[in-house]
């Protein structure tokens, strides 16, 4: 099923023999009078795919939230027994389970879920492995150096591309090690440091970044400076991803299915990666 916004993009680019590949004649990322500039709408080209994963967590009203309050509920209006028919009604957290950030999130007046260009939604993607890493230190963050890291393995990263962190913290999905909250309150998980989403913005044209963690920053951070970096900046953030270690490093293609609602400041996405 394919949300509003999605539809319109997937069947202009989309045939069965192929999936346009690349986001990306330039983005603008130059730093003007103190701010960075949105990324512009991307040129398309066609690739093939064989396989689709889904980088989706199955939302419940168990799913971990960074408030420790249930995500999601529902209230049963209809049964197919009664009425011939089911339908549920939904109490929704909007940054719950697998979700966007979108740039309003951090932001006075960037786009909301609805204004956000869906030119920049299907993406190449790069996935950085850091399980290692995450696994010794579980507040680690993303740096500079890891990024080149990738870039000297697989090349340059792609115009228009999605950049997301594998820590391997999906497999902790159940557990009290996803939120790691310890005797003060204070939460334990990897995610991105402000120095690498500064050099995707300002040196790399990315449009998003994503973690599969509960935020963008890392579990200790009290100030979100990754957040109020990378949002106000126009581009989105994608939290609580799922299976990236079943993708490749480089060459898949993010669909990300985000939920068109006016003035939102996130959503819960459905979201696949196209191999």
């Amino acid at each position: 099923m394919c949300v509003p916004g999605c539809q319109e993009t997937v069947h202009k680019e989309l045939t069965r023999r192929g999936f346009f590949k690349g986001v990306g004649a330039g983005l603008a990322s130059a730093a003007v009078a103190g701010t960075v500039t949105a990324p512009a709408p991307a040129n398309a080209r066609m690739r093939q795919f064989s396989k689709v994963i889904d980088l989706t967590h199955t939302l419940d009203p168990a799913f971990p939230t960074f408030f420790g309050k249930p995500g999601i509920a529902f209230k049963k209006l209809f049964t197919f027994k009664e009425s011939g028919f089911n339908l549920y009604e939904w109490q929704l957290l909007e940054h719950c389970g697998t979700h966007m950030d979108a740039p309003f999130h951090f932001s006075a007046d960037g786009p909301t879920m609805d204004a956000v260009d869906p030119a920049t939604l299907i993406a190449p993607l790069a996935v950085i492995d850091v399980r290692e890493k995450a696994a010794k230190d579980p507040d680690y963050l993303v740096s500079p150096d890891d990024i080149l890291a990738w870039e000297k393995k697989h090349g340059r990263l792609p115009d228009g591309a999605c950049v997301a962190m594998n820590a391997g913290w999906d497999k902790h999905v159940g557990s009290d090690k996803f939120v790691g909250k310890d005797s003060s309150g204070t939460f334990h998980f990897p995610g991105f440091a402000v120095e690498a989403a500064e050099m995707l913005l300002k040196e790399r044209n990315v449009v998003g970044i994503g973690v599969d963690t509960l935020s963008l920053d890392h579990g200790p951070s009290k100030k979100f400076k990754t957040h109020y970096l990378w949002l106000p900046a126009g581009r989105w953030g994608l939290e609580n991803l799922a299976n990236l270690s079943d993708v490749p490093p480089s060459g898949a293609t993010i669909v990300v299915g985000s939920a068109k609602i006016r003035g939102a400041t996130g959503g819960a996405c459905r979201i696949f990666a196209l191999v």
